[in-house]
């Protein structure tokens, strides 16, 4: 008789698995379902607030969404820190941006950089990396112009914007005014401090530019055509003056600074400051800066903000993300892939906070501190790696905006880009686990 109930609780238990596969496998289906309608939309070139509202749709059907979830889901993605951040960042960006353009400063950029390098591959590469460093996704709508005029009729459009995205996005995968990874880091219990991270990350970035050079920048001509008349000073006195507002939005994001309620310098008011600032500088009239209110306002773009965002709400909502550790954890795969394959998907569905919060402690309890560095380094990567073609990434669709092409081409030009740099990366995990670091 007991043997018989032994046998008993066995097949419950089993059965309990098996509907769990199941539960798991629908899940995922469901999320794959998403996606590639999302591509075929892409593909077909719909707007991208059109395919993120049909999306949404498909998800509130597929998973079966009560209202009690949808609505504070709807409310988030349109009334949310992040969403209102978002639209007002870019709404600054693009209003200090016209302020720029209207004084030359980008073309003054360029001069300087063509002044201190005299090399179009550095401008392409090196000029939106600094950018980058100001945690804003309409930041690439400045690189836009400054790329362009350095790569010319070298590479097509569409090369040309995922370069833009690319090399925009370096910074985003080590530099510490990205609170999400300091975040990441706080959750590693001490393994992994903020000074380390970043040198550990160096291989990574160093990586990165490598692909970006070896997949496009070859094949742009190094020669500007410029003959420097000046001193290297003096250009890089040109290169501060051209785009302090951003060096200054930067070093104000970083400053220990803490205001009440908000916290560390918002993004938006850094950059509202320098705005002021740059009223006075470049002794702006009121009639001159009357048109920028009206024009700073890209209705296009805070359109696809707002639809990203709201789908990403949507599909956090579902509680997918959720799923994935327990998913991974039954196939017959290696654990480094496990989590790397985890941290590659989760930024898909809109959930990487919640897998940090989820993998970090459980990668510190299955590694036992042995080798956790390099495997963080590496979920981290890919993470990183995955968002430069993920359809829902804000700042692809402004980029893709700002080139006049559709985000499908863009995606698909940037492809390459990523297969590359996966490879390196990987490599570089195996490496430090040669090396027992």
């Amino acid at each position: 008789l007991e043997l018989y109930k032994t046998y008993l609780k066995r097949k419950k238990a089993e059965k309990k698995e098996i509907g769990k596969g199941v539960k798991y496998m629908e899940s995922l289906i469901k999320l794959a379902v998403v996606f590639a309608l999302i591509v075929i939309l892409i593909a077909f070139k719909r707007p991208i607030n059109l395919v993120m509202a049909i999306a949404s749709v498909v998800v509130i059907v597929l998973y079966r969404l009560p209202m009690d979830a949808i609505l504070p889901a709807l409310q988030k993605g349109v009334l949310g820190y992040n969403t209102i951040n978002a639209l007002l960042v870019l709404y600054c960006i693009t209003f200090l941006q016209r302020m720029m353009e209207s004084r030359k400063q980008l073309l003054g950029c360029q001069t300087a950089m063509n002044g201190l390098f005299n090399n179009r591959r550095i401008n392409a590469a090196l000029t939106p990396f600094m950018l980058g460093c100001l945690p804003a996704a309409s930041t690439v709508l400045i690189c836009g112009p400054i790329v362009r005029d350095a790569v010319g009729d070298s590479l097509k459009v569409e090369e040309t914007a995922a370069i833009t995205s690319y090399f925009r996005h370096i910074s985003e995968a080590f530099m510490p005014t990205y609170s999400n990874l300091l975040i990441a880091v706080g959750l590693t219990a001490g393994l992994v401090t903020p000074a380390s991270f970043v040198i550990g990350m160096l291989p990574v970035v160093l990586c990165l530019f490598l692909t970006g050079y070896l997949v496009y920048l070859r094949k742009v001509p190094k020669e500007t055509g410029m003959t420097p008349d000046q001193s290297k000073g003096a250009y890089f006195g040109l290169l501060i003056k051209s785009i302090w507002p951003i060096f200054l939005s930067i070093a104000l994001v970083l400053l220990p600074i803490e205001i009440p309620v908000v916290g560390s310098v918002p993004v938006w008011a850094a950059v509202i400051v320098c705005i002021i600032l740059e009223l006075f500088v470049n002794k702006f009239s009121m009639q001159e800066v009357l048109p920028f209110f009206r024009s700073a306002f890209e209705g296009k773009l805070m359109l696809n903000t707002l639809a990203v965002m709201i789908f990403g709400q949507l599909l956090s909502a579902t509680g997918v993300v959720n799923l994935l550790p327990e998913y991974f954890a039954m196939l017959p795969i290696p654990m480094f892939l496990i989590y790397a394959l985890i941290f590659t998907v989760a930024p898909l569905v809109g959930g990487t906070m919640a897998v940090y919060m989820l993998c970090i402690p459980m990668m510190i309890n299955t590694t036992g501190g042995v080798g956790f560095f390099p495997l963080f380094l590496l979920c981290m990567t890919m993470q990183y790696v995955i968002m430069q073609v993920c359809p829902t990434h804000i700042c692809l669709t402004l980029c893709a905006e700002d080139y006049k092409i559709p985000l499908g081409s863009m995606i698909a030009k940037t492809i390459p880009l990523v297969v590359v740099a996966t490879c390196l990366a990987f490599g570089y995990y195996f490496l430090l686990m040669f090396l027992g670091l």
